[in-house]
């Protein structure tokens, strides 16, 4: 049986995470400016003094946010892409992944280093630093897949792996920014056409596992 010691130590555990839960949607839509420990006290009904438990700062609530959606993105993104065996198949995963985690509106606001970068990319200081890192640890991760790719003999060895992972970023974050403005579904459906359209020219085999959109 827990003692009480323990009970406390989850009981806090289970509030920090709800914090951050609700820090990560809210600085989604509205920016992680907003995300102040007055604020979150109001929407929680947490009084601010139980918040400075948790947070001694602003710029620590706003990095604990950034690490929150970060941890989100893993479990949302890479790691059910990761689990397809290494090989143009993994690629497409990790690019549908990413579209399916807009469509589904795991944040508000779209994707939240996208919203993050927009409001931090002229405000030097860790909280851009971190989702800088993000963003970066994003996009090399898709330039890792196309080298395993090519590894396995199902993409040109003459493609430049950090080129294509630009412009398949480019794509997605495309229609990430497209869904945020205008909405509806076509957006992921064009897409994912553009996207196994670029992976095709890059394949050296025609990638039959590939689904059409």
């Amino acid at each position: 049986m827990p003692s009480g010691t323990d009970r406390r130590r989850l009981r806090g555990e289970r509030t920090r995470q709800a914090i951050l839960s609700h820090a990560s949607r809210l600085a989604s839509a509205e920016g992680l400016e907003a995300v102040s420990l007055q604020r979150l006290a109001s929407d929680l009904g947490i009084s601010k003094s139980g918040l400075f438990a948790h947070f001694g700062s602003k710029e620590e609530l706003q990095l604990a946010t950034v690490a929150e959606a970060a941890r989100i993105f893993t479990q949302e993104v890479l790691k059910p892409a990761l689990s397809v065996p290494a090989g143009i198949g993994r690629l497409w995963a990790l690019c549908d992944s990413y579209l399916l985690y807009v469509e589904r509106s795991i944040f508000p606001g779209g994707c939240f280093f996208e919203a993050a970068a927009a409001e931090f990319d002229s405000k030097p200081g860790p909280v851009r630093d971190s989702v800088v890192e993000n963003r970066r640890y994003w996009v090399d991760s898709l330039a890792r897949a196309i080298r395993q790719a090519q590894a396995a003999g199902e993409v040109e060895q003459s493609v430049d792996a950090d080129q294509l992972a630009w412009e398949l970023n480019c794509l997605l974050i495309g229609a990430n920014g497209t869904y945020v403005i205008d909405g509806g579904q076509f957006v992921f459906q064009r897409a994912r056409i553009a996207i196994r359209d670029r992976v095709h020219r890059a394949a050296s085999v025609p990638p039959a596992e590939l689904p059409h959109p």
